[in-house]
């Protein structure tokens, strides 16, 4: 990757930051997102590692934590914040809220609640490449506590069968809810081996190493590109807030404060940024100016969404959009 290409990276990350931390303030003082709300604030290396290693026209699908990988893939930021909002003009017609989120444009083919959901329809999107023969790759996001599901290890064999496309995106922070993996998981197994069961390539990565993750995201699209057959990236990260809303945690009886400072010690931008101080002094600067940018440009998609009209009652039994065929988005291939 070129120095360009590295600061790409660090901008979207300190976007996801931006947008998420407004998102989180105002849900918690205005009270208006009528929501649950999943932050990926302390992940975002995850999604733009990843992400940024696709093509427009491959397709990415998400669980829960949905906003960072929906950006990270070029989704619109003001349906987002409208979807969020409840409103009309929300990327899934104000009826799904953050869980529920699609952009086919950007190439987000959605997200859901329920755990594990997603890991099938990724699959069922590669095996549609496959037949059509199209050079596409389709990735899915999940948490570590989602790989204890039995469509995990389904998908996973049906995928290594058939040597489809996708990659599987195991964002492991650490926790289901408020259980770490030392209460769900046998001592001496890890995620990332299951899939070397299932007879597909699969590797470990500081999920908070965000050109670390490129480089293996790349890899494993690539090579799934190819038809060399699916791989599985198990990410290590960490969230800061709570598993679902706004709110800081460490108080509670399942992790410390001490665990928490250590990891936002180990904070994606700040490695980054680090990393890339002594070929661009500047690196501060940057961020700072790109903070601004995007407190603007978050607050401008706030504005749209406060003025967009609710879904007309009458209609709140209808889908959001028809049904669509997986088709490649307009734009680069």
């Amino acid at each position: 990757m070129t120095i360009l290409d590295r600061l790409r990276l660090v901008r979207d990350m300190v976007r996801i930051r931006c947008v998420e931390e407004t998102l989180a303030d105002l849900y918690r003082d205005e009270q208006l997102m009528r929501t649950p709300t999943h932050f990926s604030i302390g992940q975002e290396a995850t999604s733009v590692g990843v992400c940024a290693a696709s093509r427009r026209t491959d397709v990415v699908y998400s669980a829960h934590r949905s906003h960072a990988p929906y950006l990270a893939k070029g989704g619109d930021l003001p349906a987002l914040v409208a979807e969020l909002y409840g409103k009309e003009t929300g990327c899934a017609g104000g009826r799904g809220g953050s869980v529920h989120l699609v952009d086919h444009a950007a190439g987000f083919g959605g997200s859901a609640a329920i755990l594990g959901e997603m890991i099938p329809v990724a699959v069922g999107a590669a095996w549609a490449f496959a037949m059509e023969g199209t050079p596409r790759v389709a990735l899915t996001f999940f948490g570590d506590g989602a790989s204890e599901e039995g469509a995990f290890h389904e998908s996973l064999n049906f995928a290594a069968l058939h040597r489809l496309p996708v990659v599987f995106v195991c964002e492991n922070n650490q926790y289901s809810i408020a259980s770490p993996l030392s209460a769900r998981q046998p001592p001496g197994t890890s995620i990332w081996r299951r899939a070397l069961g299932y007879g597909m390539r699969a590797s470990r990565i500081d999920g908070n190493d965000v050109f670390a993750v490129h480089d293996a995201a790349r890899t494993a699209v690539e090579s799934a590109r190819a038809r060399h057959g699916p791989h599985l990236l198990e990410l290590d990260t960490y969230r800061w807030r709570e598993h679902v809303g706004p709110n800081w945690d460490e108080d509670g009886a399942y992790r410390t404060h001490a665990e928490v400072a250590s990891w936002i010690e180990r904070c994606p931008i700040h490695s980054a940024a680090e990393a890339l101080r002594g070929e661009d002094p500047t690196i501060d600067d940057r961020i700072d100016t790109w903070r601004a940018e995007f407190t603007d440009e978050v607050g401008r998609a706030v504005d749209f969404a406060r003025a967009g009209a609710f879904p007309d009652v009458t209609d709140l039994l209808l889908g959001a959009c028809e049904p669509q065929p997986i088709a490649a988005p307009a734009g680069r291939n």
